[in-house]
């Protein structure tokens, strides 16, 4: 029942920037954590960062921190994921996910993930 869509993502040049999207049912996104996270190929699911409805807490990997903003709409249930200053590296399949904690640790903790939108950033 809970589903979660992402969009937005396309190529973009290095020091672009890109606003990703995901719409949420089933599951009310100011009072649930969200997290964001990225794939490579051939490599392991990487985290991006997270926020947390009730307080609006965030917390960013070191390696987007300064760059990525994670923030909600709530009358639209959606959450957003900004991306400044892109760059090679920062290219994968961008996939959101929802948690039923307060305060989720990993990747376990998150019950409901999306399909993904990619994300190609060219030099």
């Amino acid at each position: 029942q809970v589903r979660l869509v992402e969009s937005g993502g396309g190529l973009v040049q290095a020091g672009g920037s890109l606003r990703l999207s995901c719409k949420v049912s089933g599951r009310t996104i100011s009072s649930s954590n969200m997290g964001w996270f990225r794939q490579a190929p051939g490599k392991e699911r990487e985290f991006v960062g997270r926020i947390y409805g009730l307080n609006s807490l965030t917390y960013y990997a070191p390696s987007v921190k300064g760059r990525f903003t994670i923030s909600g709409d709530n009358a639209e249930n959606t959450l957003f994921l900004e991306m400044n200053n892109l760059k090679p590296e920062d290219t994968a399949v961008y996939v959101c996910a929802t948690s039923p904690r307060a305060s989720p640790r990993g990747r376990a903790d998150y019950d409901y993930w999306g399909q993904g939108t990619q994300v190609t950033v060219y030099s």
